[in-house]
Order: structure tokens, then C-alpha cells, then sequence
């Protein structure tokens, strides 16, 4: 999502994206309806389909933009470390301070996953091609920390994290991607161990 410049107000299509942030990612996809983000970005109705088309484009637009944002906080933290074992391990270190912050609830892929009743749609797609991506992220960090079998390794850390951030969510307990970190450290020795 971009940012409207302090001069410049914010076109409707970002007003409109700005609400659906915060409206879908507080309480779902699904539970919010057109009217309240139409309202909330205090835009016509006609500004919402001028500018996605339809609920479910506005929807694809909200995850494109969330996946765009975690892409580039975790590519961000791992810019401070400087050795493989420690950037593979860092994904777990961005996923601590995100869980953290004040108004957590989740994965967003997970939480509009859940709510989704057809395959296929917005929902579905943006989520495996964030998932897609993540996978990718750690089949090539656990490459770059020599791992045996990388694509192994990436599936176990992809489960790991998704627990992580479940649990950092359904139990409140921002600890859960510290603990979820020290798992995977003991995953990565014995995945290069096995070399």
C-alpha cells in the first residue's frame, strides 16, 4: 500500500485500501461489509467500484498489500544479520516483534483463510502466493546455511511458523516465535549436521 504524500490527500482508492486494512484485518473479511469501508474512507459507494470493481478485487488488493508490507519487514530484519545461521533464524526474530506490537491478531493470510468458503478466489490465491513465497524464503535461507535437504528443512520451518504465530495469537503469548526461534535453531543442526 502506498502512503499519500503529507501535501497531497489521499486518493479514494487509497482511503478505501486504508479502511479495508484496518476494518478487515480487526475483524475479517467477511464480517465487514462495503458500506462501513465505504464509510470509514468516507467515499462514495461509486468510488469503491470505480476503483476495485468488486468486494472481493477490494479483498485482493487488502492481502496484496499485507504480503507486500511482511515481504518487506522481514527482507528489512534480516538485513542485520550477517551470517546464514542467523539470517534463516531472524525470520522467527521479525515474527517476535510483529507479534508483539499492539493490535495483533494473527496472519492475516490465515485469518481471511479461515473465513473463505469457496477455492479459488482472492482469498485463496493471495494466500498460497504468500505462503509460496515464505516457503521460497526459507528453502533458500536454509540453502545459503547449508542445509542437507533445504526444501525439508523450509517444510518444518514453514509449520513452526505457522504455529508461532497461531499461537502468539489464540494464546496471547507474544513468546511463542522466541520459542518457535530455539526449535528451529535445533532444526538447522541437525539439518546441516546431516551434510
Amino acid at each position: 500500500m502506498s502512503a499519500a504524500s503529507p501535501t497531497k490527500k489521499a486518493t479514494a482508492r487509497e482511503r478505501l485500501l486504508a479502511a479495508a486494512d484496518e476494518l478487515f484485518y480487526a475483524e475479517g473479511v467477511h464480517t465487514v461489509g462495503i458500506d462501513r469501508i465505504i464509510e470509514r474512507a468516507g467515499v462514495a459507494k461509486a468510488s469503491l467500484y470505480s476503483s476495485f470493481g468488486s468486494k472481493e478485487e477490494l479483498v485482493r488488493a487488502y492481502l496484496e498489500g499485507r504480503h507486500e508490507i511482511r515481504r518487506r519487514r522481514i527482507m528489512a530484519g534480516l538485513e542485520r544479520f550477517d551470517n546464514p545461521r542467523d539470517r534463516l533464524l531472524g525470520v522467527f526474530d521479525v515474527l517476535a516483534e510483529v507479534s508483539s506490537t499492539p493490535g495483533f491478531r494473527g496472519c492475516a493470510f490465515y485469518n481471511a483463510s479461515a473465513e473463505s468458503v469457496g477455492r479459488g478466489g482472492a482469498v485463496e490465491q493471495v494466500s498460497n502466493a504468500n505462503r509460496a513465497w515464505t516457503r521460497g524464503l526459507f528453502t533458500e535461507l536454509a540453502r545459503d546455511a547449508g542445509a542437507a535437504d533445504p526444501a525439508a528443512l523450509a517444510d518444518q520451518l514453514m509449520i513452526l511458523y505457522d504455529g508461532a504465530s497461531v499461537g502468539a495469537r489464540m494464546d496471547g503469548q507474544p513468546g511463542a516465535a522466541a520459542l518457535a526461534r530455539s526449535v528451529a535453531a535445533g532444526l538447522l543442526d541437525a539439518a546441516t549436521a546431516a551434510r
